[in-house]
């Protein structure tokens, strides 16, 4: 799409929006009163995004970009951008009722993007995917990848068990899960006979049973691993009540590498999903269940508060106070929710303080 101005009307600031997708990007230039100046599509290539930001820029001074996906398509595109000390603004997709109305592709996405970055509809700051809290997302990843995988395989164990032969199934009814891996790794079939059920029933558990067993040993490495870097990052929150490795790497890895783009204890509070959401109309004054924010983070909380309840006497002690108070066990957790990531909170960004000090 070609400019829709002169080249005689110089326009001195500019603001970009990125439709970013596997293979392509598509850009868009609008200038201060949102008028669009151009859109051009771009390979996401390092190569390609250079040549996106100088095609941006020869549009005028460029002041801000809304890149869609940042932590996805967009992540090498927002590195470059961030690089070059722009700003960069983290786009949701445009809302239903603005895509009834406007209709779907990509370059009026990447206008969209640019229009809400210009107006501050979107102010959010995308994370920053260097640093010591990259390496830590990526070790999770595969060790969730590894503890789902070892657990679809113990399932598909006992599965077996309850369809195999009868003297095969009343030698390993009963066991322990540790024992019935063991049981099960060890079983010495004969390969000439697996066309039998009951000898093809021996080879499956013993094939499953190896696996349950070397991922254990992969999440035994990757615990190691994790263990070591989470403490490195911040040593005091993984020594706080109820915080372990797990819980403590969740949490890091939500607020992420730049922890200053979380303005506050409350847009922490949001951003994890247990802020109350307010719900008042008229005479009445309430607030509903907050059903956004970091799933995996408010897990985390929740698991904090699970810990608490039951071994922390003053913990317990808010428990009964509120309970007299007429509150529900699920509004209690609630509020405890809301009480840990307010503490939490404090201990990550004071101990970005103290390294900054």
């Amino acid at each position: 799409m070609t400019p829709i101005t002169p080249d005689t009307a110089p326009i001195s600031e500019v603001a970009g929006g990125v439709d970013t997708h596997q293979d392509t990007h598509t850009a868009a230039v609008i200038d201060p009163v949102g008028r669009v100046l151009g859109t051009e599509q771009f390979p996401a290539t390092p190569a390609g995004y250079a040549a996106l930001l100088a095609w941006m820029r020869a549009f005028g001074h460029l002041t801000r970009v809304g890149v869609e996906g940042t932590g996805v398509y967009g992540a090498g595109l927002t590195r470059l951008l961030r690089a070059e000390h722009l700003d960069v603004i983290e786009i949701d997709r445009p809302d239903r009722k603005a895509r009834r109305f406007q209709g779907k592709s990509d370059p009026i996405d990447a206008i969209a993007a640019a229009k809400a970055a210009l107006a501050g509809d979107r102010t959010g700051t995308p994370k920053q995917r260097e640093g010591r809290i990259e390496a830590l997302r990526t070790l999770r990843i595969a060790r969730r990848s590894a503890i789902d995988q070892r657990a679809d395989t113990q399932r598909q164990i006992k599965a077996l068990i309850v369809t195999a032969p009868d003297a095969l199934r009343q030698s390993l009814r009963g066991l322990t899960t540790t024992k019935l891996i063991v049981t099960c790794a060890g079983l010495a079939p004969d390969r000439d006979h697996a066309a039998g059920p009951a000898t093809a029933t021996q080879l499956a558990l013993r094939s499953l049973a190896r696996r349950h067993q070397q991922l254990s040993a992969e999440i035994a490495d990757l615990d190691e691993l994790l263990d070591a870097l989470v403490t490195a990052i911040n040593p005091r929150l993984t020594a706080t009540y109820g915080v372990g490795t797990d819980t403590a790497g969740q949490l890091l890895v939500t607020a992420g590498e730049n922890h200053d783009r979380i303005h506050n204890e409350a847009a922490f509070a949001m951003l994890c999903g247990v802020a109350p959401i307010p719900a008042s109309s008229g005479k009445t004054t309430r607030h509903r269940l907050n059903r956004g924010g970091d799933r995996q983070a408010n897990a985390a909380l929740y698991r904090v508060v699970l810990c608490r309840l039951r071994w922390d006497p003053r913990t317990r002690a808010y428990m009964e106070r509120r309970t007299q108070d007429g509150l529900s066990k699920k509004e209690i957790i609630r509020c405890l929710k809301r009480y840990v990531a307010r503490e939490l909170y404090g201990l990550i960004t004071a101990n970005d303080q103290e390294h900054v000090a």
